[in-house]
Order: structure tokens, then C-alpha cells, then sequence
């Protein structure tokens, strides 16, 4: 998988000229919305079958400080998939270092807002993530 790229940008910087922390919860958004696209299951096409796949834990991690205007790669990569929810990990390195580490944890749900068996119902899709899982690269 392609790490995604974000230069950070003056504004999310503060007083201090360091990013501020709540932006790195923004940054984890993007980087998975780039991952989902990168396998093919982009949330336009998860939403045009069905699926909805809301946040329902984050894990935050602050490493090292970045400044403006600093280009963050984040490595993004499921941690684990059960039957009702999918934990992806995040890496986030500046100048070969690491600067911040966390997870998010997401349940899938149908339109009309019930739990989806992924492997059950999406098994494409359920395939898809399990092949990011790091046993299996």
C-alpha cells in the first residue's frame, strides 16, 4: 500500500507553530478514506451498497511534534476484523522519524442502520481489508 502524504498547512499549526494534536484525527480520516480507495472500496461505493462504517473508537499516540510545513506519511493497514468491526492502525512518520502512532475502530452498518456481518454479507470487500492484515503481506 502507497502511504498517503499531508503537508501540513500554517493553519494547523499553533502559537507555537506546532500541529496542533486534534489534527492528527483529521489526518487519520484522510489517510483512511485514501486506504479505502487504494483497495478498491471507496466510502462513495461502500455507501452505494449499502454500508456505513461510522468511528466508534480512536487510539492517539503523539510521538514527536511537526510544524508547517512538514509532510507527514501515514501507513495505514487493518489491525484486525471480526465479524462486526474492523480496527485499522496508523503510522505517521516525518524525516524518517515517528511522529505519531493510533487505531480507530469502526462497526459496519446497513441503511437502515443495522449490524452487517462483512465476511458475510460483502465478502469481496471483507477480502479485501483481510488482505492488509499483517500476516498476510
Amino acid at each position: 500500500m502507497k502511504p498517503y502524504i499531508h503537508k501540513v498547512n500554517y493553519y494547523e499549526t499553533d502559537k507555537m507553530g506546532v500541529t496542533h494534536h486534534s489534527n492528527y484525527i483529521r489526518f487519520m480520516e484522510e489517510a483512511r478514506v485514501d486506504f479505502m480507495e487504494q483497495i478498491g472500496y471507496g466510502y462513495d461505493r461502500m455507501e452505494a451498497e449499502g454500508v456505513g462504517s461510522p468511528v466508534i473508537g480512536i487510539e492517539a499516540n503523539y510521538k514527536k511534534t511537526t510544524t508547517f510545513p512538514d509532510e507527514i506519511a501515514v501507513k495505514v493497514f487493518a489491525v484486525k476484523i471480526s465479524a462486526f468491526k474492523l480496527t485499522i492502525g496508523y503510522e505517521m512518520t516525518c524525516k524518517d522519524e515517528i511522529v505519531f502512532t493510533g487505531s480507530s475502530t469502526h462497526c459496519f452498518l446497513d441503511s437502515n442502520g443495522r449490524p452487517v456481518v462483512l465476511e458475510k454479507n460483502f465478502p469481496q470487500f471483507y477480502q479485501a481489508l483481510a488482505a492488509t492484515l499483517p500476516d498476510n503481506n
